[in-house]
């Protein structure tokens, strides 16, 4: 007997079951996936049960993490609130181990004098200055707070963490050499910048920085500046110093190894800061009127944990950087300069170069670099689950469009990552031709978060550079983002007083920074009679060389607007750093 066509045989299940079973499990596998991401992205923000607060009074004030950034504002807060109590937690087992340690950063005195990326080349030809001007006035700020901090005991022999470095800008080519020529007799119109030099002579570079010239080929056509006003900082030594300073008044207290793990506010806007003892196992709760979260990378995860409103706005981008370390006195004791080079053609400005004299634990030391180390870290000593747990439901959009947004730097996060030794070698005899590889070792410096931020106007973007974030209570302050970072530590504490203590700032507050900062609220580059002032005080304090700026020197008046210039949505691009 012939069976009909499309008859299934004797106790075989239909097609159509057999799709529906499979339907189901697609639907199935979908639905816990959905639940999967759920609980991804919600939760890092579950709020677990924590021990009540032990202190019926609060404190006055909570600093989360040891490096510069807490202990300067507390410095400052001791000043200006000595009878304050002022309570610090590190999770580490000392102050400055993360990136202001020595090691961990370039150690340069953000001046702008070197750094080309904060003096952009306009479409009319003409080159910006506002940025780099800005950074010039921010770090004077920190000059004259640590020459303050000299003078009151706080910060011992200024050659332990500041000394005197020329910082020298190097390129080659023809259009670089143009753009470098007309960059420095556009900022030497500047008091601030008074004294910058510029030559294409290789007799004259070499003798700035012999290293750079040696060995090079003569047929090359290179162009440099040089500013002998730049400085070499270790703010390590200035963060442990301070802190020991610090200490002397009973109403400070430094914990180390205890890690903040949760953030809440009360009733009555008081916080209750939940701290875990890493070497008891134990935790406790303690109940502050205010909460300064500086803890670096880990900021980000602690400003989340807050819950406040603005902190849903914010993400972040860890990235880790590299250098080769030159410790012999035979090239170490003949490189005495910052050497910044420039971006290579569609590089981000984080890769700019730069050969780096250093003094470090007492002697001197040569960095090149940086090279890029991804890593999904927010911390040099945190956790490989960091970036991960950051991610959430109020930004996982804003993370997904800015990475599609910036695919050249995530092109060359992933080149950086595929380096090897000969590779590290070729990008350094660029800068120092007869450098050998036996010559140098690798080190990892401090981890960096880059900010991903939610723009009004312009949504998700990536923002370099740093930014206070406080609730509208003025009870709670996060600092988040990278550079200039630490040698502007000073500028950007007083940011953050004014934004988180309005009250204060106006009932007495300011007078008292005045001396403590005496240009306070006047900007030094408006005035060559200003800058001799400050700069002489600070100079003679922390025993840095002296220019006098003659009389008449003042910054160009821009009588036109430049041409628009077509940005990406990123922020603050000059900003970016390893």
């Amino acid at each position: 007997m012939t069976k009909s066509s499309g008859t299934p045989s004797d106790g075989a299940p239909p097609r159509s079951e057999g799709r529906r079973k499979f339907a189901k499990l697609v639907l199935a596998l979908f639905a816990l996936l959905l639940i999967a991401a759920a609980v991804f992205l919600y939760w890092p923000l579950t709020q677990r049960s924590v021990p009540a607060a032990g202190n019926d009074k609060p404190v006055d004030v909570v600093l989360v993490g040891g490096g510069i950034m807490s202990i300067t504002l507390a410095t400052f807060l001791q000043e200006l609130q000595p009878d304050w109590n002022i309570q610090v937690f590190e999770r580490l087992d000392g102050v400055a181990l993360e990136s202001s340690d020595g090691w961990n950063n370039a150690g340069t005195g953000h001046s702008a004098f070197a750094e080309l990326n904060y003096t952009p080349e306009l479409p009319d030809g003409s080159i910006e200055t506002k940025r780099a001007v800005g950074i010039a006035e921010q770090f004077e700020i920190s000059r004259q707070f640590w020459s303050h901090q000299v003078k009151e005991g706080r910060l011992s022999q200024p050659s332990d963490f500041i000394n005197a470095t020329p910082h020298m800008s190097f390129v080659w080519g023809d259009d670089n050499i143009a753009y470098l020529h007309k960059r420095q007799q556009a900022l030497v119109k500047n008091p601030l910048f008074y004294g910058m030099q510029y030559s294409e002579d290789p007799a004259q570079i070499k003798a700035w920085a012999p290293l750079l010239m040696e060995g090079r080929d003569p047929n090359q056509k290179v162009a440099a500046t040089w500013m002998p006003l730049g400085t070499d900082v270790n703010f390590g030594v200035i963060t442990r110093q301070l802190t020991a300073g610090l200490q002397r008044n009973p109403n400070f207290s430094l914990h180390l190894e205890h890690e903040v793990r949760a953030l809440r506010q009360n009733d009555d806007k008081t916080w209750n800061v939940t701290v875990k003892d890493l070497n008891a196992g134990t935790e406790s709760t303690l109940k502050s009127r205010f909460v300064f979260i500086g803890a670096g990378g880990a900021a980000l995860k602690l400003l989340q944990l807050s819950g406040i409103p603005e902190s849903k706005n914010y993400a972040g981008f860890p990235v880790g950087g590299q250098f080769l370390a030159f410790q012999s006195p035979e090239i170490a004791g003949r490189h005495s300069v910052k050497a910044y080079g420039m971006a290579e053609t569609g590089s981000p400005p984080m890769s700019v170069p730069h050969l780096d004299a250093r003094k470090l634990d007492g002697k001197p030391v040569v960095l090149f670099g940086p090279f890029a180390l991804y890593s999904t870290k927010f911390l040099k000593h945190g956790s490989w689950f960091d970036l991960y747990s950051s991610v959430n439901h109020n930004n996982v959009a804003g993370m997904l469009d800015v990475g599609m947004e910036n695919l050249d730097l995530v092109k060359y996060l992933m080149g950086q990552a595929r380096l090897n030794d000969d590779d590290r070698q070729a990008e350094l005899v660029k800068y120092f031709p007869n450098a050998k590889r036996e010559d140098w070792k690798l080190v990892t410096a401090g981890q960096r978060v880059q900010i991903i931020k939610r723009d009004p106007e312009k949504g998700a973007v990536l923002q370099f550079g740093t930014e206070i974030v406080t609730d509208q209570d003025h009870t709670l302050a996060a600092l988040l983002g990278a550079s200039p970072g630490a040698s502007t530590s000073p500028p950007i504490m007083l940011d953050l007083l004014r934004k988180a203590f309005p009250a204060q700032m106006a009932a007495g507050w300011e007078a008292r920074l005045r001396e403590i900062v005496p240009s306070y609220g006047r900007k030094l580059n408006d005035s060559a009679a200003l800058t001799n002032e400050i700069r002489r005080q600070t100079s003679d304090t922390l025993r840095l060389p002296f220019l006098d700026v003659p009389e008449g020197t003042s910054p160009a008046v821009m009588l036109t607007p430049p041409a628009p210039v077509t940005e990406k949505r990123n922020a603050n691009e000059e900003m970016q750093a390893l």
